[in-house]
């Protein structure tokens, strides 16, 4: 599905009463007060604001979607609800328009799936974390190779499965992105889609940067 497909898709689901998330990684990321936070995937902006009342005034968040119907909503409801430290950007997740090391905390539900070229994503994740800054992503993954007849289905994109790699790739592209720090926090039964099993999972990593110099 290219990106202009995906956009018409999510913007005709702004204003549906549906859920699109296949997790809830706000509820571990635990931002605080004066940090500067993403929300990959913000969609309606739901948990931009969330985590806009918990940084407080010193604080930032920007939410990152490629569909103008979700970013036009999200901001609408950030209006509405009179919060004014955020920033919904519209980007590809594989060139995310924010500094190198300027954000402390980065979530995302089930968005990185979606992604044709997952490693650079991760490698923008890694890019704009500071030191020490950290992530917590929800996202999905297979047991075996989704097949082909599966990645390009509407269907099985929108439920976020049709994009989705094997754990074993999953954790080997973030590596090799520079993430070696990485723990899952919540994870599921498998259940079946289409011809596979698939699982949702939680995880959380941080950006370390390894010294170099000996004494």
């Amino acid at each position: 599905m290219s990106l202009i497909e995906i956009n018409k898709r999510y913007s005709s689901l702004a204003d549906e009463e549906c859920c699109l998330s296949c997790g809830n990684a706000l509820l571990f990321a635990k931002p605080k007060a004066g940090e500067t936070c993403v929300d990959i995937g913000s969609g309606r902006g739901t948990d931009v604001i969330r985590m806009a009342e918990t940084v407080g005034a010193n604080g930032f968040v920007y939410g990152v979607d490629i569909s103008e119907g979700m970013l036009k909503k999200a901001r609408l409801n950030a209006e509405k609800l009179g919060v004014k430290n955020v920033k919904f950007i519209k980007t590809e997740l594989e060139k995310i328009e924010l500094p190198d090391n300027s954000v402390d905390l980065i979530i995302s539900n089930c968005t990185i799936n979606h992604a044709s070229d997952k490693l650079k994503v991760w490698k923008e994740i890694y890019r704009i974390l500071k030191t020490n800054g950290r992530f917590v992503v929800s996202d999905i993954y297979s047991t075996v190779s989704v097949p082909e007849k599966y990645k390009t289905d509407p269907v099985a994109i929108s439920e976020c499965w049709g994009g989705a790699v094997t754990k074993e790739e999953y954790f080997s592209t973030m590596a090799n992105a520079g993430f070696t720090n990485i723990s899952i926090l919540e994870e599921s039964k498998p259940y079946d889609k289409g011809e596979i099993e698939v699982y949702s999972f939680t995880f959380a990593g941080t950006k370390n940067i390894k010294c170099c110099c000996s004494k």
